[in-house]
């Protein structure tokens, strides 16, 4: 088949990649046009833009989608299909209506459950043991098109929101691929979504990645891994923000109270030589790695040794406990 591939991040390259090594015929790429970035805030092509400039294949970059100008040329490449992975931009009904097969989304996660921007964080954050990844023919609601086709994956324990959306990009651009062979040969039916399992996944914003620590040491964990390493997990010391890698849970014989009890209030650190811990609603957990304002990423003994913590301090609005 004739395709089109939408898509702009680092994430959407392994499904670009594999399309492009196919038996289908990638014969041009939509993506974001040049963004900003670096201190000098020059303009930078998207991921996909410079893998498809690399490989000779055309690429489209209109403002926006309704551009007259980018619509007429699509209609002159008339393809079979598009395959979108996190373009970023809404298709009008008149985009949608140009390929003989749509535009087909490859979404990280199983539908129906975390529609939306961010359902890799969301499905971290609330605990889920399982995810996977779901194609599906996209129109006017938010990721409510039939289904095509889907996988699984095992949510694992030290997961972040990055680890498992790269391993979610490279098994779901398999999907893909065996999406357009099947709308290629027939053999595809779309089905449509459960009403039931519905979930949305909002996109997160900075404030949002605001760690709270009166909720459980796991709610803790969930939290700082799904917002790794975007938009970037974060706390207060001292009354500057303080950034948060991933923790640790403590058990029973790391905890630093004297008798091995959690004996931290919500937010009280703790330093030893090795380690800083901080209280929560249900026991403790130890800090991974933290970055301080201007500065890399540290090991959090490292920092606490740095700032020289004194009893009662803590974490988040409050400066000290009374």
């Amino acid at each position: 088949m004739r395709l089109v591939f939408a898509g702009t991040p680092e994430t959407a390259v392994p499904a670009l990649e594999a399309l492009i090594a196919s038996e289908h015929d990638v014969v041009a790429v939509l993506t974001r046009p040049d963004a900003r970035a670096g201190r000098g805030r020059t303009l930078h092509p998207s991921p996909v833009k410079a893998v498809a400039l690399e490989r000779g294949i055309e690429v489209l970059t209109p403002a926006s989608p309704r551009d007259p100008q980018f619509q007429a040329r699509l209609r002159e490449i008339a393809p079979d299909a598009c395959p979108v992975v996190a373009y970023g931009a809404l298709l009008p009904p008149e985009v949608l209506d140009i390929p003989t097969h749509g535009w087909v989304n490859l979404h990280f996660s199983v539908l129906p459950a975390w529609r939306g921007a961010a359902p890799v964080q969301r499905a971290i954050m609330a605990g889920d043991e399982t995810t996977g990844a779901t194609t599906f023919v996209i129109e006017q609601g938010l990721d409510t098109g039939p289904v095509l086709g889907l996988m699984t994956e095992t949510i694992r324990p030290d997961d972040t929101a990055g680890s498992l959306l790269d391993r979610l990009a490279h098994a779901g651009a398999g999907l893909l691929v065996a999406t357009m062979d099947g709308l290629a040969s027939g053999d595809l039916t779309p089905v449509p979504q459960p009403a039931d399992g519905v979930s949305h996944a909002a996109k997160l914003t900075t404030a949002d990645a605001e760690v709270s620590w009166g909720v459980p040491a796991y709610a803790v964990s969930r939290h700082v891994r799904g917002c790794t390493p975007t938009p970037g997990a974060w706390t207060t010391f001292r009354g500057e923000r303080l950034g948060v890698e991933p923790v640790t849970v403590a058990g029973p014989a790391d905890t630093p109270g004297p008798d091995g009890s959690p004996d931290l209030a919500p937010g009280e650190l703790r330093a030893t030589k090795q380690a800083v811990h901080v209280g929560t609603a249900s026991g403790v957990v130890t800090l991974g790695r933290v970055r301080p304002p201007g500065r890399k990423p540290m090991a959090a003994a490292d920092w606490a040794r740095g700032v020289r913590i004194t009893d009662g301090e803590v974490l988040g609005r409050a400066t000290t406990l009374t």
